[in-house]
């Protein structure tokens, strides 16, 4: 309903109509539900007679709305089900926090306009977001997303073979995708910090057992067998991701670093960035590459394989100060190293630089290590006594505390001669325990203060975070395809939901982590009862705070499929 206003003859006339479509002509006709008088003789009653109605016919509306809100369903309480009953009857709907973000992201017109380049007969971004809505909230195989894609509100009628088509397609945009999330991730954030940059690699096994140019039998983090691929991830000082890379499964890690970090900084026009690594990452290369670039680097230091000098400052305990709580200990100092670079012709070139190495004393660190330990420890002493239970499999974490050790190359058996003078390395022992509780950091940045040194180390926890969303929440791994551009295609929807999954968590003020978030919009299911009701059945802390911070209510136990087409809509709207 609304207020009319029509000019007359007499002067301009008041009444409140109804507008609606005739059901048997589907023209739409208006009603006069009040008629109201002309505005010069109202103007004796109301001071404002157009306001005042207007907030009558308000409030009429809301008491109208109201009154529809209460609606009888009819239930045949005998019927009974079949087989397919349950096909397109129950729809998902916290996909919609997604799809805000997708949209946000303005990812459907990046798809969009690059679909005349391929000429298919498929729209990418439609299977697209519906592979990253799955990604996020049920992950599996290609084929297991397809057949679960009509659990979401949207017009999905492309085949499996469009899905497959379309994952070559999204292989060719990868490079003009990641720029295209930089962008408008900055434009939907704001400006941000790359000062401070985190990197680290890690890998992701698959269930096909051959080996191509990107699958590579390598050193797998999950200790598998299988063919793997590496990848390196870049990401801010937020946690939210830059840039990332693949390479072969037998790459080392280290030698990720330098191109994944130079396409970052050449493709997003970066400034000075600091980069904060493992252990894994501190080689002289890497660490000349960041000097050369006029960059930074802030790097875990191994300490049992440092050499002497090291180890001694490290056991010192002189120009150790207390850290914040008690039992914790910092020292640090600019120290000259010489590091080995490789030059521009392929040959090692020694180089002397000043580095500030920080020593951090944990105790919580050092009950962590001694604990970790002592299974180890506990199967090297079963290993003396009883060296027929192991061979070179099994002995595993415990051989480096046993003397005199050796296995025969065939079986891998202990051999009878050397079983007889195994001894338990107790100095071994002596010396790793002394060091528990130690880690050092070494940087470029020698004018920083030790604890802003050790702070920034210490996120380096939200790039590890990110692999385990990836392995965990996203499920990428075990990779089920084949071929190079599916792989690629692959990683790059997994990409797509990583960063629309910490978007997701800092829209939500950090409040709860991505699998409690996906776990709980997963469950916002509803189910068709009647012709035109959906039945809501979860609701939680998560998708309450959905509701009041991304305003999609999520809450409501019934929705028309009217509601629903306006609720998924609204989040399609920037």
């Amino acid at each position: 309903m609304h207020l009319k206003v029509s000019p007359n003859i007499n002067g301009d006339y008041l009444s409140i109509v109804h507008k609606y479509k005739d059901p048997a002509s589907k023209i739409s006709k208006t009603k006069t539900i009040k008629s109201l008088g002309y505005l010069e003789a109202l103007k004796k009653s109301y001071a404002d007679p157009i306001k005042h109605f207007k907030e009558v016919v308000a409030e009429m509306n809301a008491k109208e709305a109201e009154r529809k809100a209460e609606t009888a369903v009819r239930l045949t309480l005998n019927e009974t089900l079949t087989p397919d009953t349950s096909a397109g009857k129950r729809i998902n709907l916290g996909y919609a926090a997604i799809s805000k973000l997708f949209y946000a992201l303005k990812l459907d017109g990046f798809f969009t306009s690059r679909d005349r380049r391929f000429k298919s007969n498929f729209a990418m971004a439609n299977i697209v977001k519906t592979e990253v809505y799955s990604r996020i909230l049920c992950p599996g195989s290609k084929k297991r997303t397809y057949e679960l894609k009509d659990r979401y509100f949207e017009r999905n009628n492309y085949k499996l073979d469009d899905v497959y088509r379309c994952l070559s397609q999204v292989a060719e945009l990868e490079n003009d995708l990641k720029l295209w999330l930089y962008e408008t991730v900055t434009a939907l954030i704001g400006k941000r910090n790359t000062e401070v940059c985190y990197y680290d690699v890690t890998n992701y096994y698959f269930e096909i057992d051959e080996a191509d140019e990107l699958r590579k039998k390598g050193v797998s983090k999950e200790h598998r067998p299988d063919p793997i691929i590496q990848m390196g991830l870049l990401t801010d000082a937020e946690g939210i991701p830059l840039n990332y890379k693949l390479f072969a499964g037998n790459t080392n890690d280290c030698e990720t670093y330098r191109p994944t970090i130079a396409a970052a900084k050449s493709d997003f026009s970066l400034g000075r960035t600091v980069i904060v690594a493992d252990k894994g990452l501190n080689t002289s290369d890497n660490i000349a590459y960041e000097l050369i670039c006029n960059d930074g680097y802030i790097f875990s230091q191994t300490i049992r394989g440092a050499n002497a000098e090291l180890k001694a400052y490290v056991l010192d305990a002189e120009g150790y100060t207390d850290y914040g709580i008690e039992g914790y200990r910092v020292k640090s100092r600019v120290y000259p190293r010489e590091i080995n670079a490789t030059d521009i012709h392929g040959k090692k070139k020694s180089v002397r630089i000043d580095e500030k190495q920080v020593i951090f004393y944990s105790p919580e660190y050092d009950k962590r290590a001694k604990y970790e330990r002592a299974e180890a420890v506990a199967k090297a002493r079963d290993m003396v006594k009883n060296p027929s239970k192991y061979n070179r499999a099994t002995s595993h974490g415990a051989a480096k505390y046993v003397q005199n050790l050796a296995f025969d190359k065939k079986t891998g058996e202990v051999l009878p001669d050397a079983a007889k003078l195994l001894l338990f390395n107790a100095e071994r022992l002596k010396e790793e325990e002394s060091l528990d509780g130690f880690y050092a950091i070494v940087t470029s940045e020698c004018d920083e203060s030790d604890g802003k040194i050790i702070e920034l180390y210490k996120g380096l926890w939200k790039i590890e975070e990110a692999f385990k969303i990836t392995k965990s929440t996203l499920n990428a791994r075990p990779v089920y395809l084949s071929t190079q551009n599916h792989i690629k295609a692959h990683f790059a929807i997994c990409y797509i939901a990583l960063v629309i999954s910490r978007l997701l968590e800092r829209t939500l003020n950090g409040k709860y982590p991505i699998s409690r978030i996906a776990e709980s919009l997963n469950s916002v299911c509803g189910t068709l009862a009647g012709e035109n009701i959906y039945v809501f059945d979860y609701c939680d802390e998560v998708t309450v705070c959905v509701e009041k911070t991304m305003r999609i209510p999520l809450t409501k136990r019934y929705l028309t499929p009217k509601d629903i087409r306006e609720i998924v809509g609204n989040t399609k709207k920037y």
